[in-house]
């Protein structure tokens, strides 16, 4: 057999200058581009730049809030003064018309206790009679509505409570002074039914 030389394909020597790359490694590897440097980690984001506008949407939403919260309790605490402003009135005007009832039917026994008065002045009221028990028994009941007098001799007049129907001019007298009550006068709690009727005693000229 004849030997035939055989000459393998010649090797592409590099040539001055041309980088030898790994295999592997090509215009793909090289499109990814340089690896990142030191203090571009700290480079903000889409994501950052989005939350901290959310951020500031929240705070803002919070302060929106907070304002409504103390809205709302000032609101509470005037609601809660005027219900008890209401209750406060409420008490006051019904007691207003409790006493107004009671001196309603105080003022239908006062000419009866008027007569008793006067038949006791008199001595028609003999104790043990019967119409001294009624007598004492129309008093009790006065007293548990409340009912009270007011005027005595002595008592130093006061116009506002007393109605002077004489005057007596008095040596002596340094002010003016109840000689003698004619007509009882009453009252129901704070209410005065009606001004006692009295004779005073004037400093004399």
């Amino acid at each position: 057999m004849a030997n035939k030389d055989h000459n393998p394909e010649p090797v592409e020597e590099p040539g001055d200058g041309e980088e030898v790359r790994p295999e592997g490694e090509g215009s793909e590897a090289n499109a990814s581009g340089p690896a990142p440097q030191d203090g571009q980690d700290d480079e903000l984001t889409v994501d950052d730049i989005l939350g901290a506008a959310q951020n500031a949407d929240a705070a803002a939403e919070d302060a929106v809030l907070a304002d409504l919260e103390s809205q709302l309790l000032n609101d509470l605490k005037r609601l809660q003064a005027e219900y008890a402003n209401y209750r406060r009135r409420t008490e006051e005007q019904r007691e207003v018309e409790i006493e107004r009832a009671q001196g309603a039917v105080a003022k239908g026994i006062l000419p009866v206790l008027d007569d008793l008065d006067r038949a006791e002045k008199h001595g028609d009221l003999e104790e043990g009679s019967a119409f001294a028990a009624i007598a004492d028994k129309l008093r009790g009941v006065a007293e548990r509505i409340g009912l009270t007098t007011y005027g005595a001799a002595g008592d130093a007049f006061d116009p506002q409570q007393h109605e002077a129907i004489f005057q007596v001019p008095t040596p002596g007298a340094t002010e003016t002074t109840i000689l003698e009550v004619v007509e009882t006068g009453y009252r129901l709690g704070s209410v005065e039914l009606r001004p006692a009727k009295v004779v005073v005693a004037v400093p004399a000229e």
